[in-house]
């Protein structure tokens, strides 16, 4: 029960951060015009979301190393909270892409704490889909809060949307503190030691692996909105449909791949960058009707988000001296990907080359990522993660 009760705690702080994280992607056209600026231009603050993970995810961890993990877990989304309400407020587009940097710092730390939390409360042999069990939460967000915060950001404005967002961290840090135990403060950590282990060859490949899967995934995601409109012809209450098929995908992806990865992790990874690269390879043809964007949405959303678990797990194996480090920067690495991809897709569309270029901008990038996959494979039946008492 204590278990479960963690889990859950877990999972609803992982649906708050994916509300805000996904739903400026349905809100991307609305969010441009209200600070009156260019589409690829209202795409940086996906990025400017991305880098600040990515910068936060190592300062932050080794910032409240010493604190209990639920007290760690609690601060990180007071800042989650702080963040939202400063970009509901922002009077134009700097101010609320510097909301969007602050909102951003607890990401990386919150899920690679937590991803440590999550696979110290069951058996070895369930760690994958125990951290599969916390980023439910974020693919449910899909499902649930990025619909409900395109709608009210598309009927009362985006502001609202990040409003009630700062709810859910209210919401999330009253969970946590019921939930978890209090837990004793850590060690200081050893510094030079647990960056040390993060260069490590296998480690710096699996990484990268994860780069270019997250990569390939926010291509296409961060321009959904548009793509859909532009290809599919789609309506308002399409896209927020659309949102919600995602969601699915990317729900029933996050469990598959916890389950794969418990049986393989090489095998999972493999299988499903190939099958990402694949799909987004044919999605052109596919999004030119609303049946065929239904169907491969949910085909997409379930190989992009079916990576998470088994990359999560192969870096902290890798670098099982330096767990929840190597947890949070890998979630960094998740969202280096993001802005990678977000870049890139904003790129080809300012190039002029089209919005049927995106989905084919993240098929190169799934397979490079299966490249570094195949590269960074090798003979090995799940390992434990190495982790301390909450």
């Amino acid at each position: 029960m204590k278990s479960s009760l963690a889990l859950f705690a877990l999972a609803v702080g992982a649906f708050a951060i994916g509300t805000t994280e996904f739903s400026p992607m349905g809100l991307l056209p609305v969010i441009a015009e209200g600070v009156q600026v260019s589409i690829p231009t209202a795409g940086m603050l996906v990025s400017a979301y991305a880098i600040g993970v990515m910068l936060g995810a190592p300062v932050m961890t080794l910032l409240f190393s010493r604190w209990g993990r639920r007290k760690a877990l609690v601060a990180l989304m007071l800042i989650f909270t702080v963040g939202n309400l400063l970009s509901a407020l922002a009077p134009g587009y700097t101010s609320l892409l510097l909301s969007r940097l602050i909102t951003s710092l607890n990401h990386g730390a919150f899920f690679g704490i937590g991803a440590v939390v999550a696979a110290s409360v069951v058996p070895k042999d369930k760690q994958a889909s125990a951290i599969a069990a916390m980023f439910m939460g974020l693919t449910v967000a899909n499902i649930g809060g990025v619909p409900v915060a395109t709608w009210v950001g598309q009927q009362l404005g985006w502001r609202l949307a990040f409003g009630g967002t700062a709810v859910l961290g209210l919401i999330t840090m009253a969970a946590l503190w019921l939930a978890l135990p209090p837990g004793e403060a850590g060690p200081r950590p050893n510094v030079r030691r647990e960056l040390a282990v993060l260069v490590q060859p296998s480690v710096l490949l699996a990484m990268g692996t994860t780069v270019l899967g997250s990569g390939a995934m926010f291509a296409l995601y961060t321009y959904v909105a548009p793509v859909l409109t532009e290809l599919t012809q789609a309506s308002p209450g399409f896209v927020a449909l659309a949102l919600v098929l995602i969601g699915v995908g990317f729900t029933l992806g996050n469990s598959l791949g916890g389950r794969l990865a418990d049986w393989s992790l090489d095998g999972a990874t493999l299988l499903i960058l190939a099958t990402l690269a694949l799909t987004m390879a044919v999605l052109p043809l596919l999004l030119t009707t609303q049946l065929g964007a239904a169907i491969g949405l949910v085909v997409w959303g379930a190989a992009a988000f079916g990576i998470v678990p088994p990359v999560q797990m192969r870096v902290m194996q890798a670098a099982a001296q330096a767990p929840s480090l190597a947890s949070s920067v890998n979630v960094g690495a998740f969202n280096l990907g993001n802005a990678l991809g977000a870049a890139l897709g904003g790129l080809v569309i300012s190039l002029g080359w089209g919005y049927a270029a995106v989905p084919w901008v993240g098929a190169a990038l799934a397979a490079s990522g299966l490249g570094l996959a195949w590269l960074g494979r090798r003979d090995r039946s799940p390992a434990a993660v190495c982790t301390s008492s909450l």
